[in-house]
């Protein structure tokens, strides 16, 4: 598969920029993700021949419909997602860039309001920490 490469680098920019986030190949396409396992943003180069450079992104509710609505040229439903609510956006369509860059900052606001907060480690009980004084 051939991916356009031209405005992978700001993509990547913006969505490396918040914390706990990585970028690895998922289905074939630069995809990233919240502390490796929950996708905000993938990046797709004519996705089953459709023709399309363009971002699926996570939305929140009603943020699909509203971006679609506004600007049909550049704001569609994708395949797969789209029914979950992400939006896709053309990057072939010259969309500005700030609204680019703002709507894959709320994919990534989004889903991190979705995701359960991660626990702090729990103190060793009193069994384990016998067993470490008599490890040493």
């Amino acid at each position: 598969m051939t991916v356009k490469t031209e405005p992978l680098p700001k993509v990547r920019e913006v969505c490396l920029s918040f914390p706990d986030t990585n970028e690895r190949l998922s289905h074939g396409v630069p995809t990233f993700f919240i502390r490796d396992k929950h996708s905000f943003v993938m990046y797709l180069d004519n996705h089953h021949d459709d023709g399309r450079l363009a971002l699926w992104c996570a939305a929140a509710p009603g943020m699909q419909a509203m971006l679609v609505d506004g600007d049909p040229n550049v704001y569609f439903v994708p395949p797969y997602v789209g029914h979950s609510g992400w939006v896709g956006v053309r990057l072939d369509r010259r969309a500005r860039w700030a609204d680019v860059a703002g709507v894959i900052e709320q994919a990534y606001l989004h889903r991190m309001a979705r995701l359960p907060t991660p626990r702090p480690p729990r103190a060793p009980t009193t069994a384990a920490r016998r067993r470490q004084r008599t490890k040493v």
